[in-house]
């Protein structure tokens, strides 16, 4: 296994990459993630990895399940199953235009890296169907107890919701810890994400990284999300 060489992460810019350049392989992407560091580029640039300070995170048990989200989650016509279409989800997140976005950062080159990490069982996707049509989802990589947040998309409202909702539960019911969201966005604050000191998240990281979770999150044929 790859370990992380390339800069200490507890020592680096808060808000500038770690280090650039260098493979974007499987083995790449789980020595950074033990270290608490992730990619984020765009295509043409060399690989840029992160480490900010500070951290976008959630625990499970905090997740703001509203009222309205349970109503929602309630209408017959959803359903939520795991790892069923990885690369679609994938390529989905980088297709689907974001407010204030141009362009997306998830290039090929992602995509094959992370596909390998989902065959090797590390990276895990969630898809949201309405009425048997993919109308949502997102993926993101499993460590120990630790699940890192990548992407989420959505075609219809409230889908990337009722997916998060649906994979928070599971992942509380598996005994993971956190959740890295890596950098602030309101949407994930609505849900319950918050700020910690990047010394906190990786001595976080360090204690839960190597520990199996209680259960398998991410077990299918997964539930229907109500």
């Amino acid at each position: 296994m790859q370990e992380w060489t390339r800069g200490d992460p507890a020592k680096g810019p808060t808000q500038a990459p770690l280090a650039r350049g260098g493979r974007l392989d499987a083995d790449a992407l789980i020595g950074a993630y033990r270290a608490g560091v992730f990619p984020w580029y765009s295509a043409g640039e060399p690989v840029k990895w992160w480490c900010p300070d500070p951290r976008f995170v959630m625990r499970p048990a905090d997740f703001r399940h509203t009222d309205s989200l349970r109503k929602t989650m309630r209408k017959a016509g959803w359903s939520v199953t795991f790892d069923r279409s990885f690369e679609t989800v994938m390529r989905r997140c980088s297709e689907v235009p974001r407010p204030g976005q141009d362009g997306t950062w998830i290039t090929e080159e992602m995509i094959a890296a992370y596909c390998d990490l989902h065959r090797r069982g590390v990276a895990h996707s969630v898809e949201v169907s309405w009425q048997g049509q993919l109308v949502g989802g997102l993926y993101g990589v499993a460590l120990g107890r630790l699940f890192h947040g990548e992407s989420m998309f959505h075609l219809k409202a409230d889908a990337s919701k009722v997916g998060f909702a649906t994979l928070v539960a599971r992942l509380a019911a598996a005994g993971y810890v956190l959740i890295d969201c890596q950098v602030p966005t309101e949407h994930l604050a609505r849900l319950g994400a918050f700020a910690v000191d990047r010394s906190e998240f990786l001595a976080v990281v360090k204690r839960f990284r190597d520990e199996p979770p209680e259960g398998d999150a991410f077990v299918t044929p997964a539930s229907d999300a109500t």
